[in-house]
């Protein structure tokens, strides 16, 4: 259990107004669904009023509702999706508009079940349907005047925008929604809504994350891809950049293509290749946190601008300003109340918070293609699955690229384009820099604004994401183009600095992970090249007793994991006895007392690993009783296998700890003629 293998990136589920999660007070008293169905009803009814603005109003008022996840049950009851599904072909453009704002709220806010729910009701009918029909609209030249056409344009892309986001989120979540997509031919109509990226980057970004869900996995869908489809695709990643939101978007799009690999011909790869990873190089050259700090100051600058231009305005005009609906001939009033309405559905408008979230957004999105990139493309990607140290997996392993042919996207190795072009872009050495703790004033201006708060845990998010690509990196990458030695020695203190700077680092959770996985790969990596390692005693234990605490099962297998390969350091140099005793006796403790068989397994394999070899190790495993009890653990190891695998543990796993068993057995046996010599 000795190789960890880099776990890939999904799209996280997006919500389009924020924070999904309802109030905890009304859902602990089981009042919430009953207080909502009130509402709910009301609105519901209000559908089929024949007022188009009644209708509207209605959607819009359920876009809110739906936020509150205790209302989702009465919705569900009421069957809100078959009432607002009709909607989407409604008369009125404004009512086609807000229903597919409701749906896309609903799909984000309601997870798993409920997307699965809308694709059983059948949303997909007149979801499809929309889609074309805006795809045809964009093309319709009916109107005389071209003001109206502009405006009718404008209204079919904002409920194109809404359609493709329902979309993008029922098919990530519904393998039955994807497949109506590939049969319905989706895939050019979306392509052009794409197409419209130099004049509506909102709906080609929309689109973009889209594609990215749709082509994973997808083989069918490869399959429609012609050369026009691919040419789209290239003219938005080559197009300039004029703002965050369109680096947003190249990015997105070179997720898009890196899925669709398969079908690029090979004379073309490297040069494919070249172009995504030097767009994700320019991504993560940007500094997030001065990015932040300007775009603050500018907004901040804009309201007091336009706060001052109003107060002049004001006392200009003194008593003669009048209301809109009082001057004859304008009606723009009911308008605007219109776009705030629809506004409402949608991520921030404020210019600069919407730039800086796009470029956060791609960020955590370049290093998870990153990842992605570096990692094995297996339907179990997203489990922490551990790969046995053993001689058998080893040769699995062997057996496995020699089956693949040595083919350019092999799974288990880095194509030599995708290594040549990350060591070109300096792509290592930005990641590096991504693995900082953010901007300490970017942090404090965005916490000081509740608007801005949020940016805070991408923030977070990002450093993350980027010690997730560091490990893959430092599995992946030869020790030369990582930049030798010292340069591993530097990275191995910045991560001890990182981890042991935040005196309550096991609190936070995703952190732990990120970066327990990091350092295990770093400390592999150094051991196989014999590079002298800089944790002290001291500070690996601290990790350890934290980490072993946690209730995610990846970071207790990282630590075990850690220790395991310190300890094999150590067994084989002097004076290490009381700390190769320390590590033993942690490792006896997690191998009896750990409630997961894979902990327990791989809490087994480090034992084996630290006191395989070496005098120091020898007498340890003496003085600590090492033998007598692995003696006493292994019949109950077996039995809780036997007892528990099955339903609990995944085919791959129960192989693993099956190959634990056996080298436990092996293992003993070898402790035995140790115990032989060193006590006759």
């Amino acid at each position: 259990m000795g190789k960890s293998r880099t776990k890939r990136f999904k799209r996280p589920q997006f919500s389009p107004t924020g924070d999904c999660q309802a109030e905890a007070a009304a859902a602990a008293n089981g009042t919430g669904g009953e207080e909502d169905d009130g509402p709910a009803a009301e609105l519901l009814e209000k559908l089929q009023h024949p007022s188009a603005e009644v209708r509207e109003c209605a959607c819009a008022g359920l876009a809110r509702l739906v936020q509150q996840r205790p209302a989702l049950p009465g919705l569900a009851r009421r069957d809100a999706v078959r009432r607002l599904g009709p909607l989407l072909l409604d008369p009125s453009l404004a009512v086609r508009e807000t229903a597919a704002g409701a749906l896309r709220n609903l799909s984000a806010c309601g997870g798993f079940e409920v997307c699965d729910d809308m694709v059983t009701k059948d949303i997909m009918t007149p979801l499809v349907v929309l889609l074309k029909e805006c795809s045809a609209g964009l093309d319709s030249n009916e109107m005389s005047l071209q003001e109206k056409k502009d405006q009718n344009r404008n209204s079919v892309e904002n409920i194109a925008n809404e359609a493709v986001n329902v979309l993008w989120n029922i098919c990530e979540c519904s393998s039955r929604a994807v497949s109506i997509f590939n049969k319905e031919g989706c895939l050019e109509i979306v392509l052009k809504y794409l197409s419209r990226f130099p004049t509506n980057v909102d709906l080609a970004i929309s689109v973009a994350y889209c594609l990215q869900t749709v082509t994973e996995d997808n083989p069918e869908l490869l399959k429609s891809f012609s050369a026009t489809a691919l040419n789209v695709l290239e003219s938005a990643l080559l197009s300039p950049v004029s703002s965050m939101e369109s680096l947003l978007l190249k990015t997105l799009v070179a997720g898009t293509i890196w899925n669709l690999k398969d079908i690029i011909p090979c004379k073309s790869q490297a040069e494919i290749i070249n172009a995504l990873l030097k767009i994700l190089s320019e991504v993560l050259g940007m500094d997030a946190g001065e990015t932040v700090i300007q775009m603050k100051e500018t907004e901040t600058q804009r309201l007091k601008t336009a706060a001052e231009a109003e107060e002049i305005l004001e006392n200009t005009n003194g008593d003669d300003l009048i209301e809109d609906d009082e001057m004859e001939g304008i009606s723009h009033k009911r308008k605007v109340r219109r776009k705030t309405f629809v506004s409402d559905l949608l991520p921030p408008t404020d210019k600069e918070l919407r730039e800086t979230i796009a470029l956060l957004t791609a960020q955590q999105t370049a290093l998870e293609i990153i990842v992605n990139m570096c990692c094995n493309e297996d339907p179990s990607d997203d489990e922490w699955e551990e790969l046995s140290s053993s001689d058998e997996s080893d040769a699995f392993m062997e057996n496995s690229f020699s089956e693949c042919g040595g083919q350019l996207f092999s799974p288990l190795c880095l194509s030599h384009e995708v290594h040549t072009a990350l060591t070109n872009y300096l792509i290592p050495k930005k990641i590096f820099e991504k693995t900082a703790f953010p901007n300490s004033i970017a942090v404090d201006l965005c916490s000081r604004n509740p608007t801005w708060k949020p940016l805070i845990r991408k923030m977070n998010t990002i450093q993350c994401r980027a010690l997730f690509c560091l490990q893959s990196l430092v599995s992946l990458l030869d020790v030369e183009h990582l930049g030798g030695a010292a340069a591993l020695q530097t990275l191995a203190q910045h991560l001890s600095q990182l981890l042991f700077s935040q005196p309550d680092f096991a609190k936070h959770a995703d952190f732990l992970e990120a970066i327990s996985s990091a350092l295990r790969a770093l400390l592999q990596t150094m051991a196989s090249k014999n590079i002298s390692q800089c944790m002290t005693p001291d500070q690996l234990m601290t990790l350890c007793k934290a980490g072993i605490h946690s209730s995610n099962v990846g970071v207790r297998v990282n630590v075990v994991s850690i220790l395991g390969i310190t300890g094999s350091v150590l067994a084989k140099e002097d004076g290490t006895l009381e700390t190769l005793k320390n590590i033993g006796c942690f490792l006896l403790e997690v191998t009896t007392k750990d409630p997961s068989l894979v902990v327990a397994g791989e809490a087994l394999d480090a034992l084996f690993d630290v006191f395989a070899d070496g005098k120091e190790a020898e007498r340890a495993s003496i003085q600590i009783k090492l033998l007598s009890a692995l003696k006493e653990f292994q019949p109950v190891f077996k039995m809780k296998i036997r007892k528990e695998g099955r339903g609990n543990y995944s085919t791959d796993q129960l192989c693993v700890l099956d190959n634990v068993k056996m080298n436990l057995r092996r293992f003993i046996a070898y402790q035995e003629t140790v115990e032989k010599r060193l006590t006759s």
